[in-house]
């Protein structure tokens, strides 16, 4: 692929459904080597995924944050997985979008702090878009309805490229978080979009407005790539 002839704007959309967390993280590391090699434009992976908790770095392999018991995740069907994303422990599942962008943030995007902030910002957009006032809590990460919290962000970034991304809960089962302490923080709750509008909403508007939000925030130009399964080669 001659990136060359392409808009160093571009962001490819992969739509793949529900994924499995290890097949999500071996798709991711493959992305990342391409687009550190050039292969391919930015990528913005938008899944969800059978229930499961996730470890980031800041546990150091600790389960704390996890207050079940693994009799308890067993009978629940929720795997756990160490993972190199920033943060602590976290839970994805069914009517979670979790956003995976791939994206190369060189030559004028090469600040941790501020791509973060440009997470938080898309996550914002998607709430405003349903009618919803998400917003930020100073010293905290993601995006908040009130004091509890909307979307969660990890990031993992390797040579200025990024990977993990964003959770999103949309119609998401809340009463999974209460297996685990939510990001390590004992004195906010969860919420999602169903929770606060009092209705279901349809994934695939959430998709698109989260789509929306990464072409007015990050300056990127969409375009949607056709997938033949969840682990498809670019």
């Amino acid at each position: 692929m001659d990136l060359n002839r392409r808009s160093a704007r571009e962001l490819e959309i992969r739509r793949l459904g529900m994924v499995s967390y290890r097949d999500a993280l071996e798709l991711q590391k493959q992305l990342v080597e391409d687009r550190k090699a050039e292969r391919i434009p930015d990528q913005l992976l938008l899944i969800q995924h059978p229930p499961v908790i996730t470890l980031g770095v800041k546990t150091h392999g600790s389960r704390t944050n996890i207050v079940a018991s693994a009799s308890t995740l067993e009978r629940e069907g929720v795997e756990v997985f160490e993972t190199g994303r920033g943060g602590d422990v976290t839970y994805h599942g069914p009517g979670q979008l979790v956003g995976y962008p791939i994206i190369d943030l060189k030559p004028d995007r090469c600040d941790v702090h501020r791509y973060v902030r440009e997470l938080e910002e898309v996550m914002i957009h998607v709430a405003a878009s349903f009618g919803v006032t998400a917003t930020r809590i100073p010293g905290l990460t993601g995006a908040w309805v009130g004091t509890n919290k909307l979307a969660a962000i990890g990031v993992r970034i390797s040579r200025w490229v990024t990977s993990h991304g964003f959770a999103l809960n949309v119609t998401t089962n809340l009463g999974h978080f209460d297996l685990i302490v939510p990001c390590g923080i004992r004195d906010h709750g969860v919420t999602s979009l169903e929770s606060v509008l009092g209705k279901s909403l349809g994934m695939a508007e959430v998709e698109d407005a989260s789509i929306q939000g990464f072409e007015r925030v990050f300056n990127r130009s969409a375009v949607h790539v056709p997938t033949t399964g969840p682990v498809a080669s670019p």
